[in-house]
């Protein structure tokens, strides 16, 4: 059987391989072009980046719904994320590394060009967290970075608000439920 548009969905449901390889074939570029948007900085990494998009979709597809997306929509969500996850993984292995340098002789060398590195990716994550929340409020944009980005639990979050836990917890199931309704705007 012959893969084409028509048919590569279910054929990818199937698990037919050539419908992988017609995937690649056919948003390739699109897929490596969201990549290297997010991993500019890390070229080295983007081969790998989009192994793992490709290896996503295809342990994903049942997931993918028609009624709520386009296949390329989908596909391009996937790279982004997978993109950002790469980022902060790095940026995380480099933190590691920086700190290990520290403590031997060569750490002089090593540190300003890891310091800039971590700065280019600090810089792109930021500019991404604030794509992401610029449709919520202040205040509930404080929460989500408390939260995600500072690492701070729901009850460290409540003493120093003086909010409830339900309340902080009825926040950010109506801030994601924005961020979604925002981001599906903004791809079409």
């Amino acid at each position: 059987m012959r893969i084409d548009r028509d048919n590569f969905l279910t054929r990818l449901k199937a698990h037919d391989e050539r419908a992988l390889e017609f995937v690649l074939e056919e948003y390739g570029g699109l897929l490596m072009s969201v990549i290297r948007r997010h991993l500019f900085c890390l070229p080295q990494m983007q081969e790998e980046c989009l192994n793992d998009v490709l290896f996503s979709i295809w342990a994903h597809i049942a997931q993918f719904d028609e009624t709520r997306s386009t296949f390329k929509n989908w596909i391009a969500g996937i790279a982004r994320y997978r993109s950002i996850s790469y980022l902060r993984k790095y940026k995380n292995r480099l933190e590691e590394l920086s700190l290990d340098a520290v403590n031997t002789e060569n750490a002089w060398d090593a540190g300003a060009e890891d310091a800039s590195l971590l700065a280019l990716i600090d810089r792109e994550l930021s500019e991404e967290t604030e794509r992401m929340l610029v449709c919520l409020k202040a205040e509930d944009r404080a929460l989500f970075l408390k939260l995600y980005c500072e690492g701070q639990d729901v009850e460290e979050i409540s003493r120093e608000t003086g909010l409830k836990k339900a309340t902080i917890y009825q926040k950010l199931s109506r801030g994601k439920k924005k961020i979604i309704s925002f981001r599906k705007k903004e791809a079409n």
